[in-house]
């Protein structure tokens, strides 16, 4: 009988290793979410990020985890070229109007965001694997 008692709490507690192992792997992010962010660059020099979830962003960096397809919106109070490096992506910003790029993000980095013509970083995206 201690045998059998045995055997079943054994097949009980791998039910419980088994299941928990499951719940923790739903709940990690692979990617694959659709991430749209507002930026706005101030005096070619500074950017923020609104709405700003800390899950996806700080006030200067946004981010994202592989494989998630990415839509920046960057609304700017200067003239001038946003580029995004490590996806070579270039922003043609123009005082006061809204311009966007959406991109898969495939790559993992810590990707600067620089306001081109001074070299100023004004952000990063942090694409985590």
């Amino acid at each position: 009988m201690n045998r059998a008692r045995l055997a079943i709490a054994i097949a009980v507690v791998a039910v419980f290793a088994v299941v928990g192992g499951v719940i923790i792997l739903a709940g990690e992010n692979h990617g694959g979410r659709n991430l749209t962010f507002n930026v706005t660059v101030t005096g070619a020099r500074s950017m923020s990020v609104a709405p700003c979830y800390p899950a996806t962003c700080s006030s200067d960096t946004l981010s994202a985890t592989q494989n998630d397809n990415v839509t920046i919106n960057i609304t700017s109070d200067t003239t001038g070229e946003v580029h995004l490096h490590g996806y070579d992506i270039a922003f043609n910003a123009i005082a006061g109007q809204t311009v966007s790029h959406t991109f898969k993000a495939v790559t993992t980095c810590d990707c600067i965001l620089e306001w081109e013509s001074t070299g100023t970083p004004i952000g990063a995206l942090l694409v985590n694997p």
